[in-house]
Order: C-alpha cells, then sequence, then structure tokens
C-alpha cells in the first residue's frame, strides 16, 4: 500500500471505528461477559462465551446462558472449586449444535486445572508463549498445553475425537482459531467494546483471523493480496 493511499484510507477507517466504539453498540456474547465486574470472573465468562460463538446469534446467546446460570454469580470460584461429577449433572442435557453437555463439564474441568497451576487463564497462556511478532505460536502452545491435561475426569473414558478439542483448536493444525482470536481481543484490547483484563500481552500481537467475508473486503481496500480460496475459517 502506497503512503498516499495509506493516509487517504486511515481517518475513514478511524472514522469507521469511532461510530462502533460503543459498549452496546450491538447485540454481542461480549455483553454477557459485561455483566461481571471482577477481572478473574470476566476472564473464565469470556473463555465460555467465546468458545461458544458458532451458530445463530440467538442460539449462541442462549446458550452462553445456560452455561452461566450453573456457574451462578462468580463463576471464577465456580470454576476453581469445579468437579466434574459433583457439579457437571446440571449440563448433562445441552446441546449447542455437536457440542454436548459433556464437553462442556470437560471444558470447565480443564479451565479449573489451568486455574489451578497458574492462578489465571492468562498466566497458563504466558506460561508457554515463546514469544514473537504475533500470537500464533502461543495459540498452538496453549491449546496443545490445554489438552495434555487431564480429561478423564470429565468423560471417563476419553473419546478419540472429544468435542472439548473444539475448544482449543491450532494454527499448526489448519485452524484459523476464529474464537479463540476472539477472547484474545477481548482479553488484551482495551475501548468501549472489549474489556482489557489482560496486561502482560501487547495488542500489537493480535491476530486478525480470514473468513471469506473478511478477506473480500481486505482485497477491496487493498489491505490483503490473499486469495480467498486460500483461507482456513
Amino acid at each position: 500500500m502506497t503512503h498516499k493511499r495509506r493516509d487517504h484510507l486511515r481517518p475513514r477507517l478511524n472514522q469507521l471505528y469511532d461510530t462502533f466504539n460503543v459498549a452496546d453498540s450491538a447485540t454481542d456474547p461480549i455483553q454477557l461477559v459485561r455483566r461481571f465486574s471482577r477481572d478473574d470472573d470476566r476472564e473464565v465468562v469470556a473463555f465460555c462465551a467465546a468458545g461458544l460463538a458458532f451458530g445463530r446469534l440467538a442460539s449462541v446467546m442462549q446458550s452462553i446462558g445456560r452455561v452461566l446460570d450453573v456457574m451462578g454469580e462468580r463463576p471464577a470460584e465456580f470454576v476453581r472449586r469445579f468437579d466434574p461429577q459433583r457439579d457437571g449433572l446440571p449440563l448433562q442435557d445441552f446441546v449447542h449444535r455437536w457440542t454436548r453437555g459433556r464437553d462442556v463439564v470437560a471444558l470447565l474441568w480443564v479451565l479449573h486445572q489451568m486455574l489451578e497451576q497458574q492462578g489465571t487463564i492468562e498466566s497458563f497462556f504466558l506460561h508457554g508463549d515463546p514469544g514473537g511478532e504475533d500470537v500464533s505460536a502461543a495459540l498452538d502452545s496453549f491449546s496443545s498445553r490445554a489438552m495434555a491435561l487431564d480429561l478423564r475426569r470429565a468423560y471417563g473414558r476419553v473419546p478419540a475425537r472429544h468435542g472439548v478439542g473444539y475448544f482449543f483448536p491450532r494454527p499448526s493444525a489448519g485452524s484459523g482459531c476464529k474464537r479463540l482470536n476472539l477472547f484474545m481481543r477481548w482479553m488484551v484490547r482495551r475501548d468501549a467494546l472489549d474489556l482489557g483484563v489482560w496486561t502482560r500481552v501487547s495488542p500489537a500481537r493480535l491476530i486478525v483471523p480470514l473468513d471469506t467475508h473478511v478477506i473480500r473486503v481486505g482485497r477491496c481496500l487493498r489491505l490483503t493480496r490473499y486469495q480467498i480460496g486460500r483461507a482456513h475459517v
């Protein structure tokens, strides 16, 4: 992109950003995260909300709300003391597209182990962060280490293809990690929309996952030369 074109485009994009940089600008799963004021609760709720953010919006909001009802007023404390056998029963009949109740129970059990080991999800993420210009390698490490935690307490006999793995995709496996990057955005950026709970990851390292719609707009604005057929969604 030439300097002239960049200088022409920047104020227009900034104006568009300002238009939508309003806390209640749209119905979105982040609004459910905003119900909580404590950072530890927001971190836990945001991970669950971003992980379930696929499918129709109404269904997404309903499914997240169902999980929040189970976790109660202090989600982080619920996860810290979570026991799959004792606390997983209310989620037994949970269904969100292909995600089943036992997958959500496994997710909460994985988060429990993260908090038990490192205190916060951010600390668990940073514990395996090799650095770099962006967070792709850190996301890979994060998901790999998450899936190396105990799953038997949640599943009993762990199936070969367990649903909790859908919450922990890896760039090295060809995933765009859209929902993980959504969670990262909520946690790292601080503005009217994003929460800025995390303080030790630079916003400059965040990634914008490319789907067909983002690529199409990016090509129109000459921000990318990616072809639509090359995108991993």
